[in-house]
């Protein structure tokens, strides 16, 4: 992808020429304008013959970043790096709790019982015989963005590393109320017990009306078998809800008719209030926005036209707007929506920024269609407190410099 390390001399020479001024500025004007001026024309070379496995281009090599830990159980997708609304299967966001199993297509089972007339043991094949769905959806770790949340956070924070722990694919599966409905579920049961595969035995408890509206048992992710670290052989997948309830490499679901309370959801993944309760079962990602771009490490070579891009996703359902302030809150323009815009998946959206060259706080909130407004640092802190780890999507906001220089600006609406 574009590399964001370019120097300030590199994108000044590119956007010198008067052609390239006089366009709206993005970060591929400025790389492709330099790409056209100290490339000579040549004879193409023949080219390699075609290969097994596509490859990128030598130029194009984004990653994913690793977790503070050597032996780090997540790593961020480059969000910064990437066009469009899918991430690609090996750039996908990771988090698990007891490393990657390895199980094989024909060891793989999944066990549904409980509250069921038929007990039933299903294997990979037996899910591919089912009628499958696809659909286009985000996933997001509820501890995302827990540095945006942070007062104190440094500026030098790409978007990345701040909201990296989130991804859209497309997701193709068979829909958990078919199994349910082949293993008849019984009177009173209204809830679930997932449980994967894993070391940790990761499970959590899900409602029954999640698991008869949208949930998946999904084997494939953009068009090819879900991938090791996304729950091979198969995973579950609940829509717009908080990733660690899309339990990977899913093994067991037990019918009930009250939660299980496990280890995962009391230890984890509450929520500590100011008043000394937790908040609990707080399943559905509320609506969020990051401009990823101008955001560092970018630097804007010269004032005038520049378009501000990012990406809105909401668990709600659809996004169905995106404000841009460009004076640190005071004042809200709404940005343009790229379509799709599709329920609990990402959207882009994009505006024309005129820069007059001088210090700059930029910013972006998100408003999807239930009329929730993404909220401010103070707002989320005062309904929620400052103590809890996880739905942190208060506004992001970046500082343009007077030199160009973007950087987070974590203290902007505290």
């Amino acid at each position: 992808m574009n590399d964001p390390a370019l120097s300030r001399r590199e994108w000044l020479a590119a956007a010198s020429a008067s052609a390239v001024a006089a366009l709206v500025k993005t970060r591929a004007d400025a790389i492709d304008a330099l790409g056209r001026q100290v490339l000579a024309p040549t004879d193409p070379a023949l080219g390699h013959v075609v290969t097994v496995l596509g490859t990128r281009a030598p130029g194009e090599q984004p990653r994913r970043l690793l977790g503070p830990l050597e032996l780090s159980s997540q790593s961020y997708s480059p969000l910064h790096l990437l066009d469009g609304i899918i991430t690609p299967a090996d750039l996908h966001y990771e988090r698990h709790h007891g490393g990657v199993p390895s199980i094989g297509a024909a060891d793989y089972a999944l066990l549904i019982h409980g509250m069921v007339e038929r007990p039933t043991v299903f294997t990979l094949g037996d899910l591919k015989r089912f009628p499958a769905v696809s659909r286009l959806n985000f996933l997001e770790c509820s501890g995302n963005g827990k540095l945006g949340f942070d007062q104190h956070a440094a500026p030098q924070l790409t978007p990345q590393q701040i909201d990296g722990l989130f991804s859209t694919s497309e997701w193709t599966g068979v829909p958990l109320a078919t199994l349910l409905r082949e293993v008849g579920v019984r009177s009173g049961a209204s809830w679930l017990l997932a449980e994967g595969g894993d070391s940790a035995h990761m499970d959590r408890s899900i409602p029954m009306e999640k698991a008869l509206d949208d949930a998946l048992i999904a084997y494939a992710q953009n068009g090819e078998a879900v991938r090791p670290e996304q729950g091979y052989p198969a995973r579950l997948f609940l829509p717009g809800w908080e990733g660690n309830t899309s339990v990977k490499w899913i093994r067991r679901i037990e019918v009930t008719d009250r939660p299980t309370m496990t280890r995962e959801e009391t230890s984890k993944y509450t929520d500590p209030l100011n008043d000394g309760t937790a908040r609990q079962f707080s399943f559905v990602m509320d609506a969020k926005s990051i401009i990823t771009f101008p955001a560092y490490p970018w630097v804007l070579p010269e004032r005038g036209w520049w378009e501000v891009r990012g990406l809105a996703w909401t668990g709600r359902g659809r996004i169905t707007g995106v404000d841009v302030s460009t004076d640190g809150g005071r004042h809200w323009d709404a940005a343009e929506l790229q379509e799709p815009v599709l329920p609990k998946c990402a959207v882009r959206f994009r505006h024309l920024w005129n820069w007059d060259g001088g210090d700059a706080v930029i910013m972006s909130r998100a408003v999807d269609e239930t009329g929730y407004v993404q909220p401010t640092f103070r707002e989320l802190a005062a309904a929620r407190g400052t103590r809890t780890f996880y739905h942190t999507n208060n506004v992001r906001a970046w500082r343009v410099a007077t030199g160009g220089a973007v950087t987070f600006e974590p203290g902007a609406l505290a």
